[in-house]
């Protein structure tokens, strides 16, 4: 297994801080996040992420992706973009700066559904979308990746596997994701990872825990999650390895860790030492 880092969870960083810190500190690869970030007074994970390519201007920031990573020797693991399936234009874009940066993978997303919407049908028509952005996938000589993640049409490995089956494996694939999966969509790794099989195509790793959150109208007690540090999650990291290995995986897993205990390079050096750790094939 190869181990990288996903910029969205090195918001106090530049660019070139990132690689800097992840080659110093042993990490394999990096992972850009690429949309336009809205920016905020204070840095966070998801605005004032200080790591993150814009969307606008993608293509004038391509040699720059390329070269930062490579002179600190580091490999581009893959793109974090945001595009939707149905949004062909940036679609398009995202799959040439990939190809571009030499890269062989970027994630394309799919929605969830709205409230004046079924399920059923905005499945059906991002699967047509998806058909076609594999064509396009094809033709640029990369892979298009859904992420398994809460709150969209395909929040577990069954659905993703509805969604692409048919569609071919070497232009297509799924970003399984332990944390999303704490969330909903929850299936056993092992079953998970035979069942993708040739479409497990990319790992991310982060933990959640539940914390209690008060008592509801009905006398329930709540529960709500918060992101955790790898090693004291929900999902036991060391099995979760285990059993994808045992499946035959043995690609990229990328920490996307949301948790804050840690100063940011503690926490990624602490990650890599746990992945190291648990990891069969480290």
């Amino acid at each position: 297994m190869k181990f990288g880092y996903f910029t969205a969870a090195t918001p106090d960083w530049t660019p070139d801080e990132v690689v800097t810190h992840l080659a110093a500190q042993g990490w394999d690869g990096v992972e850009w996040r690429v949309v336009d970030d809205p920016g905020a007074d204070e840095v966070g994970f998801w605005a004032g992420n200080r790591a993150t390519w814009p969307m606008t201007g993608l293509e004038d920031n391509i040699d720059s992706m390329r070269e930062l990573a490579a002179q600190a020797g580091l490999e581009i693991s893959g793109i974090g973009a945001y595009a939707l399936c149905s949004d062909h234009e940036n679609v398009e874009r995202v799959l040439a700066a990939t190809a571009a940066i030499g890269a062989s993978q970027v994630r394309v997303r799919v929605p969830g559904v709205g409230d004046d919407e079924q399920y059923g049908q905005v499945f059906d028509a991002s699967r047509e979308h998806y058909r076609w952005v594999a064509e396009r996938a094809a033709a640029h000589g990369v892979k298009a990746l859904l992420e398994l993640h809460h709150r969209t049409i395909t929040a577990s490995p069954s659905s993703a596997m509805r969604l692409l089956d048919g569609l071919d494996p070497t232009h297509v694939g799924v970003i399984h994701d332990m944390g999303n999966l704490i969330y909903e969509g929850w299936e056993r790794p092992l079953w998970s990872a035979q069942m993708l099989g040739p479409y497990l195509a990319h790992v991310h790793v982060k933990n959640t825990v539940f914390e209690a959150a008060g008592v509801g109208d009905d006398g329930t007690l709540n529960f709500a999650p918060k992101a955790a540090a790898l090693r004291r999650g929900q999902v036991s990291l060391r099995t979760y390895l285990a059993e994808l290995a045992q499946a035959g995986y043995d690609g990229w897993v990328v920490c996307e860790d949301f948790s804050t205990d840690l100063p940011l390079a503690q926490r990624t050096a602490d990650n890599l030492a746990y992945l190291k750790e648990c990891a069969p094939h480290a």
